[in-house]
């Protein structure tokens, strides 16, 4: 009887160490975020992940405002602080169509071409080129594609209305914005979160 009540134990006890294992280790696992990546000429852009020099690579002029604010063309070389946020920046792809960016640094001070895009804000106006239009992507899809509607289609767990759709994530937010009568694309963001200085570059 003894040898039976300790076997009873023992198994009850191994399956209580089994269900506190599972439960343990469900809660320290992650949900991983999918980045969506934008495309500009065959170029893929990650926000977080593509740095201001890569851009420059591309023959993509990146502009900022410098201390007298004048619009200058980016020095890859200039040395920015470590953990320190810099908006101000500016791509432009046509007369009609260009992006307001901004990039960050985190635990080191780096020459600015080694900075990492943290927001990406593409406007849209005017009569574009259509062949410019089909050069710029959002996760793949051209920019002139994607309307209000294909956008509810395609990202259903969205929120928002007839002229904005949008999604906060984790560590990603997207914003896209639409023309009420025509559906289509003028404006979208991607942006990533970061815990850093915000007293940087304005």
């Amino acid at each position: 009887m003894k040898t039976y009540r300790k076997s009873l134990l023992c198994l009850l006890l191994a399956l209580t160490l089994l269900v506190m294992t599972a439960c343990s280790g469900g809660g320290e696992e992650k949900e991983e975020e999918v980045l969506l990546p934008i495309q500009v000429n065959g170029m893929e852009i990650k926000v977080g992940e593509t740095t201001v020099q890569a851009l420059l690579d591309q023959g993509i002029d990146v502009y900022w405002v410098n201390d007298d604010y004048e619009q200058v063309v980016v020095d890859p070389s200039q040395e920015l602080e470590a953990n320190a946020y810099y908006s101000g920046g500016a791509i432009s792809i046509s007369d009609d169509i260009f992006a307001q960016i901004s990039f960050v640094t985190e635990e080191e001070a780096v020459p600015m071409g080694q900075a990492v895009i943290a927001r990406l804000e593409f406007h849209m106006f005017g009569e574009e080129d259509p062949a410019v239009l089909e050069g710029i992507q959002f996760d793949g899809v051209p920019v002139a594609e994607l309307t209000r509607d294909k956008a509810g289609e395609k990202y259903p767990d969205w929120t928002g209305d007839e002229n904005m759709w949008l999604k906060y994530g984790l560590e990603y937010q997207y914003s896209l914005f639409f023309d009420s009568s025509s559906q289509r694309l003028t404006q979208f963001t991607v942006e990533r979160e970061y815990d850093v200085d915000w007293t940087g570059k304005d």
